[in-house]
């Protein structure tokens, strides 16, 4: 589906003021020149600027095209399919993360995924674990974000 690039650039910049917003009253790192404000705020400011690009050029163009253009692989059944499992994997792990586990749960959105794609079972399980454990050890240990651990609460490291 193609929409009309104006409707993307309000969004981006709508998103960007949120952002903006959200910050402006995070707290200053005493003795320290930069607060947690600054990357998010820098994030912000570029979705503002790319949005109002965006917005620009897609109102300049909106008498030469349609707003929204459906394209071919809207009607496919592979790509329905695809989008379909994409929605519910992420429906999935809203409701079973926390009792499941971060592992668990990504594994299996993973192959449902992947799987959706048609990738080949060895391949799909393969991919599936390499990129749970890549993301966990991203998530987990470099950026300290407390994941659910959920059965394997046990084995937590």
């Amino acid at each position: 589906m193609k929409v009309n690039d104006a409707f993307w650039g309000a969004l981006c910049m709508a998103l960007g003021a949120s952002v903006l917003w959200a910050v402006r009253d995070y707290p200053n790192i005493p003795g320290q020149p930069v607060g947690p404000a600054l990357f998010p705020g820098l994030i912000a400011i570029g979705l503002c600027v790319a949005g109002a690009i965006l917005l620009f050029q897609g109102w300049r163009k909106r008498t030469e095209s349609p707003w929204v253009v459906w394209e071919g692989w809207v009607h496919a059944p592979r790509q329905r399919k695809a989008l379909v499992v994409l929605l519910g994997s992420v429906v999935f792990y809203i409701a079973v993360s926390e009792a499941l586990g971060f592992l668990l749960t990504s594994v299996c959105m993973m192959l449902a995924l992947f799987r959706a794609l048609q990738v080949p079972w060895p391949k799909s399980v393969f991919w599936a674990v390499v990129a749970t454990v890549v993301v966990h050890f991203a998530f987990y240990k470099l950026l300290r974000v407390n994941l659910p651990w959920g059965v394997l609460t046990p084995f937590a490291w």
